[in-house]
């Protein structure tokens, strides 16, 4: 079995009341995966394998999950729904402002007729973003190493060493990497991370000023600009540098110089909060695993923030990954199920790439040509169909994984339906709080057998009578059953015959497990709900 630490595992949390002292020599052992990097995407992770019943901790840098400046500035559709998989969306719905946040070159999108509970965007910082997920993580009792630093590690065939910069190390299954952009742990592993240079450069900053500055957003011939407040009564600056190449960490002296460029003064600025500078560069991981490490969020891409994309696809990389490693690391799965993530979520990022250098091109332009080419665009997306495609896709929710032929379901996030099952109604959604995997079958109780994986994936027997309609795609014929996966997205769809659900919950959840295992299971927990632990103990004793 894994080992957290030979002290207790609350003088290890931080966030939840008791901070985590670095300096006072901790005895760290082993886990089964160490995350490096307590961002969004980094606690989400973490969250995933908490609910798996894995033994994860993060390494941060930072002493405690405040974040200095506003950062990423929202959640797009897809990603509201993964929290609300996981019941925790009302958390960051109730801290933030619901609006229509989809746009492509500047022009909204509006998703309000997409058929999904969350047809809107969500106004919220970063900071409360990551604030909000490290409680949740918290709660789940997930240990953060906070003030340490990773130095580099060694994997070998049955595990990762982690070298820290006080000297201690970490011994871990798996590793991965959401230490963002920069990411040390890309790096160490020799992945490569090839792309695009960048074109043109901004600054973002929080500050004082002497004097009343022109507020609003300017657009012209060197990029976009703007003037506002913050939340916190300071003003938030975004200028467009005139040069790419600058060097090393942006300074006041470099915004000063930006914001005369451009408006002529710097307004006497000054006790700035944070300065951060960023680019249009656009790269990506050539692959999201080397043996037992992995990386995911900015670590594995980076790109301009137009859009609002890097986040929420960070956060939903954590989910895709979480539960399969969870798998691989209990001994459910081989390790060969961890390539589907590669496989899964390579091309979702390479289509933010894309879309996020197209909204640059367009934007970095103010002259005629270029306002003709917006008007053009914008002329286009008026229409229901383009509109839908593009809100699909700045969405997240239009996203569908290559399981081959079949089904329009196949690939796709379920919808979130209203049924009714033996204990009364229940949201398809509420059925995946655990993050556990699911056959609902809407035919005769038991149609469809799946006893031998009964001690992993739960079965509901339901009632809908409703139409099917997804995002883009519009109505679909009602299935028979459907496997889902703790990620939300549909691995089988049922008809008339169970043909491929053997192999479905063979691919995606481990072989079936022994008649003598199954009765076992039965005995222990009381039907297919219970305990997802289970499956490990048994493997291990």
């Amino acid at each position: 079995m894994w080992v957290t630490s030979s002290r207790p595992r609350t003088e290890l949390l931080a966030g939840v009341g008791v901070p985590a002292d670095t300096n006072r020599g901790v005895a760290m052992t082993e886990h089964a995966v160490v995350i490096v990097g307590a961002g969004p995407t980094g606690l989400m992770l973490a969250g995933e394998l908490a609910l798996a019943g894995v033994d994860v901790a993060i390494v941060e840098r930072r002493a405690n999950q405040d974040l200095i400046g506003s950062r990423a500035g929202g959640l797009h559709a897809r990603t509201i729904e993964i929290l609300d998989q996981r019941g925790i969306a009302d958390r960051f719905l109730s801290q933030g402002r619901v609006a229509q946040v989809a746009r492509f070159a500047s022009i909204p999108l509006d998703i309000g007729d997409f058929p999904t509970r969350h047809n809107y965007g969500l106004g919220l910082w970063q900071k409360h973003i990551e604030r909000i997920l490290a409680g949740w993580v918290g709660e789940l009792a997930v240990p953060i190493y906070r003030r340490r630093q990773v130095m580099g590690f060694s994997q070998d065939h049955t595990g990762v060493d982690v070298e820290l910069a006080d000297g201690q190390s970490l011994r871990a299954s798996y590793l991965v990497g959401c230490d963002g952009g920069r990411s040390l742990v890309r790096k160490a592993a020799g992945i490569e991370f090839a792309g695009w240079d960048p074109t043109t450069s901004n600054l973002i900053a929080e500050v004082e000023l002497a004097e009343e500055p022109e507020w609003g957003i300017r657009h012209d011939v060197h990029g976009i600009h703007s003037l506002s407040r913050s939340e916190d009564g300071l003003v938030r600056v975004l200028v467009t540098e005139q040069h790419v190449d600058r060097p090393g960490e942006p300074t006041l002296g470099d915004l000063s110089e930006a914001l005369v460029a451009v408006y002529g003064t710097d307004y006497g600025i000054h006790s700035p909060i944070w300065i951060s500078r960023f680019t249009d560069m656009a790269r990506q991981a050539a692959s999201y695993r080397t043996g037992r490490v992995l990386l995911a969020g900015d670590a594995a891409h980076v790109h301009h923030p137009a859009g609002g994309q890097g986040l929420n696809t960070g956060v939903q990389d954590a989910v895709n990954l979480g539960w399969k490693l969870a798998q691989v690391v209990k001994g459910t799965s081989p390790a060969s199920l961890l390539d589907s993530y590669h496989a899964e979520r390579h091309p979702v990022a390479a289509r933010v790439l894309r879309n996020t250098m197209a909204h640059i091109a367009i934007l970095r332009r103010s002259d005629e040509r270029a306002k003709a080419l917006v008007e053009t665009i914008a002329e286009l997306l008026s229409m229901d169909e383009p509109r839908k495609r593009f809100a699909g896709m700045m969405s997240g929710l239009d996203i569908r994984y290559d399981f081959g032929e079949g089904h329009p379901l196949l690939g796709r996030r379920t919808p979130d339906l209203d049924v009714v099952t033996a204990n009364g109604p229940r949201r398809v959604f509420t059925l995946l709080h655990d993050a556990r995997p699911l056959y609902l079958n809407f035919g005769e109780p038991g149609d469809f057998d799946i006893s031998l994986w009964a001690d992993r994936v739960q079965q509901v027997e339901a009632r809908y009578a409703g139409p099917w309609e997804l995002p883009v795609v519009g109505a679909v014929t009602a299935p028979t059953a459907v496997v889902i996966r703790p990620d939300g997205y549909v691995a089988w769809v049922g008809g008339r015959t169970q043909l491929g659900l053997a192999d479905a919950l063979t691919t995606w959840f481990g072989p079936p497990a022994t008649r003598e295992y199954r009765g076992q299971c039965r005995g222990s927990r009381g039907g297919t709900g219970g305990d997802g632990g289970r499956v490990a103990d048994f493997i291990e004793r």
